[in-house]
């Protein structure tokens, strides 16, 4: 590792927003960071699956700029019965999309990369090994379990499943992951203290930003732990904002407080803006699959931007100094 600039990455979740992380992603790539471990919720998971199974940047953008993102919208015979097909798939199949073509689509490039497992997705560091050999992996995934009510960090936590974490399909953790509630059909898996089924969904629901997943307490981070977040700087440290003038709107904006609250209490934290590369993604939704080839270029350019001025400073802001943030942070922060 002598000579080797390393780096952590923490991709925030964001639906077809994602490819603002690629983007982003490419200038940390062209700034000579070889990334160590990548950690990622719903569209974050995706991107640092191929990120951690050695994808470039520009491979991921050719990916994406050919991609139809309206194929993600995957109905079953249900789906397509008139006027009820939808509702009932709700009902009985819990999500009105099956998430079979997302999953088909990733496992093809993992495939192309000689990645299935876990177990093809190894991290070593003989200077300070993982001291549980469920987190000696590069990839680790956010799923919330709602049956039980709390995070899930796969593969770390597939043993509380009766699974083995080498032997998991990583396309398998990212479905789980991307599970939007309502939107995709949930993942089921066993637990195996109760016996009975755990729904898991959209690790966004708990946590959408996991940026202290890799933390190092008690001694000095020898790299950093980048973060990048779907959102400009200001709304990211403001909250969520929603109007709520019904019981509909009030439901949306619970689950909005909900779901970001976590990660406010991160955000909030001068330690975290600072290694965070923050992407205005505009008016764009995470559920815009109708998705233009123009919306996707700006959306990786903006990515590029923010983490060139993130890397670089502007406007009276300073670019990134990892001795300074070390002497500002390290005694409260880790990194790795």
């Amino acid at each position: 590792m002598s000579g080797q600039k390393f780096a952590d990455l923490v991709l925030e979740g964001g639906g077809v927003k994602g490819v603002a992380l690629v983007g982003a992603y490419s200038v940390v790539e062209e700034r000579g960071y070889a990334v160590s471990r990548v950690a990622g919720t719903s569209a974050g998971s995706i991107v640092g699956a191929l990120v951690a199974a050695g994808m470039t940047a520009a491979e991921m953008r050719e990916e994406m700029r050919r991609l139809d993102y309206s194929r993600f919208q995957d109905e079953s015979l249900l789906d397509r019965v008139p006027l009820v097909g939808k509702p009932l798939s709700l009902l009985f199949e819990r999500g009105v999309y099956e998430g079979k073509y997302a999953h088909t689509w990733l496992q093809g490039l993992l495939d192309s990369k000689g990645v299935r497992t876990f177990a093809d997705l190894p991290y070593g560091d003989p200077d300070h090994p993982p001291k549980d050999e469920s987190q000696r992996f590069r990839l680790v995934v956010m799923a919330s379990d709602v049956s039980r009510g709390c995070l899930r960090r796969l593969p770390w936590d597939y043993g509380r499943y009766g699974c083995p974490p080498g032997e998991q399909a990583v396309a398998d953790a990212v479905r789980a992951s991307m599970s939007i509630p309502f939107f995709f059909e949930p993942v089921l898996l066993r637990d195996r203290e109760t016996g009975k089924d755990s729904t898991l969904v959209d690790g966004g629901m708990l946590s959408n930003f996991p940026v202290d997943v890799f933390d190092a307490h008690g001694r000095e981070p020898r790299w950093p732990t980048f973060g990048i977040k779907l959102s400009a700087k200001a709304k990211s440290v403001e909250g969520t904002i929603c109007d709520v003038n019904g019981p509909v709107t009030l439901a949306k904006a619970m689950v909005k407080t909900m779901s970001s609250f976590y990660d406010r209490l991160h955000i909030d934290q001068p330690s975290v803006q600072d290694r965070t590369i923050f992407v205005d993604t505009g008016k764009i939704q995470a559920i815009d699959f109708d998705l233009t080839r123009e919306q996707s270029d700006w959306l990786f350019e903006q990515g590029r931007h923010a983490a060139e001025t993130f890397f670089d400073g502007a406007d009276g802001q300073p670019g990134w100094d990892w001795e300074a943030y070390k002497a500002k942070y390290r005694r409260a922060v880790g990194g790795q």
